[in-house]
């Protein structure tokens, strides 16, 4: 696929590292040469100097063959601009942009064919919100992502020493509960993947990741860890963008305390803001801090533009007694050495956002994307098409199905109304779980051995090594001739 991304900034420097690596035809475009040139010195990739809302810049990346276009500048009106440009003069199929401004986020109808042709706007700043959201529902997790529109999630949690399943096979994990279905989809044991089996064991420090339905998972994490006390009491450093909208999304059911250096943004904040307490003042001010009483807080979240100032205010907070530390970190090099310093989670912005532009260039349908492990593993969910003569997947069981090795079908999420539709009613039906919701009846099925893929199934996939990415998806295409 011939991709031009428009902005050699985080996010476009980290999705660009992702798709060369897929064999993509990639075009960079920025206005600072000496950005791209560190990118072409550490990739295989084009690179344009110029301003991406500029249609001689478009035409020099390409553009009048370009499959897609990722506007992913700084500035919204740019990326606007620059997917009108793509549309109405190149004619180029897909514009995704970048769109930080709730103004223009407010009004859908702006990215609108007949305005900026925008085919899909993502929000970096809300899906950190987001993503930062369910880990304060779920204290004990390192990382919370959905999939099927939320009703599978898959959650990653380091299991601790004394935990009921440490020291144990992955098998005994059904007798300790036996009324929920749930899978492990990997293990990372000191950094490297361990495929799970029955017969593995769990130890200490591990990081599990499993797969299970949406209310099943708190059952779950007790089996693995040890429960934390529900989150009350939330402190934010940083009343910028994401800072901002994480107060917005807490307020109403948490205790929310926002520390934000800048005496003008401070008041803007405490005009805006309904119930967080507003503070002026320094995050790694150890008086502040005190006063305002750190020990007390569960959350503590560092979420400045300052990666050096979220590191350190975080560390500071964790060292007075917060019982939990996130710190939000753009260079990717600090995130392993600082995940071993104290702080609890390490989040990379440009990580968490990749994966929503990844399910829009992946070949097939595929409906989620999550990037895993700072981008080393994904978690993908496809949808299987055609049947048993066209698809590879479809009519077979699990067993069958020739997964490139670290590969895992976790879970299937089955709509039975569109199952019937295809299939007039087949014994594909009769497999276990489900439930009922606006009428339909979805199965969300933990995957087994035996289980059968259907038509129309959202399967979900763990991939240890991104370098299957492009196997897997040739997997679950169907054959020329399936109409």
């Amino acid at each position: 696929m011939k991709i031009i991304i428009l902005g050699a900034g985080q996010v476009g420097s980290t999705v660009a590292e992702s798709l060369v690596s897929e064999a993509n035809d990639i075009t960079m475009v920025d206005i600072a040469a000496s950005r791209l040139s560190l990118l072409q010195d550490r990739m295989d990739l084009r690179t344009v100097v110029g301003n991406a809302a500029h249609p001689s810049v478009l035409m020099r990346a390409g553009a009048e063959d370009a499959d897609m276009i990722l506007a992913v500048t700084a500035s919204d009106e740019t990326n606007l601009v620059a997917c009108k440009l793509a549309a109405t003069i190149f004619n180029t199929p897909t514009k995704i942009a970048r769109i930080r401004s709730a103004e223009y986020l407010s009004h859908p109808e702006i990215f609108s064919q007949e305005n900026f042709c925008v085919d899909f706007a993502i929000c970096p700043e809300q899906i950190l919100t987001d993503y930062i959201k369910k880990l304060m529902a779920f204290p004990e997790a390192l990382q919370v992502l959905d999939f099927a529109a939320g009703k599978v999630s898959l959650v990653a949690v380091r299991a601790f020493y004394g935990g009921p399943l440490v020291g144990q096979r992955l098998q005994a994990l059904r007798k300790h509960v036996p009324n929920v279905d749930t899978r492990v989809a990997a293990i990372f044991r000191k950094n490297r993947p361990i495929i799970p089996e029955g017969g593995t064991v769990v130890e200490a420090e591990d990081e599990v990741f499993f797969l299970a339905a949406a209310g099943d998972i708190r059952i779950v994490l007790r089996e693995l860890r040890r429960m934390d006390k529900p989150v009350k009491r939330i402190m934010i450093a940083g009343g910028g963008k994401i800072g901002k909208r994480l107060s917005e999304a807490l307020e109403q059911d948490y205790q929310v305390k926002i520390i934000e250096h800048d005496h003008q943004t401070s008041q803007s904040l405490a005009v805006d803001l309904n119930n967080t307490l507003v503070l002026h003042g320094d995050a790694t001010d150890e008086t502040l801090l005190e006063s305002e009483g750190i020990a007390e807080m569960d959350v503590f979240c560092a979420l400045t533009n300052d990666d050096e100032s979220n590191i350190m205010s975080a560390m500071l907070a964790k060292r007075m007694g917060a019982h939990k530390v996130i710190a939000l970190i753009n260079r990717k090099a600090y995130v392993d050495l600082v995940e071993s310093s104290g702080i609890d989670i390490a989040i990379s912005p440009a990580q968490v956002t990749i994966g929503s532009l990844l399910a829009y260039v992946r070949h097939g349908d595929v409906a989620t994307v999550h990037s895993l492990r700072r981008g080393a593993a994904e978690a993908l969910e496809l949808v299987a098409h055609g049947d048993v003569k066209s698809s590879n997947v479809v009519g077979r069981k699990i067993e069958d199905i020739k997964l490139p090795k670290g590969a895992t079908i976790g879970a299937i999420v089955r709509d039975l109304s569109v199952l019937r539709d295809v299939c007039g009613g087949s014994n594909f039906a009769e497999q276990e779980g489900g439930h009922d919701e606006s009428n339909r009846k979805i199965q969300v099925i933990i995957a087994h051995h035996d289980t059968i893929i259907a038509p129309g199934d959202h399967v979900i996939l763990f991939v240890i090594n991104r370098a299957m990415i492009q196997q897997v998806e040739k997997l679950f295409q169907v054959n020329v001739g399936f109409l």
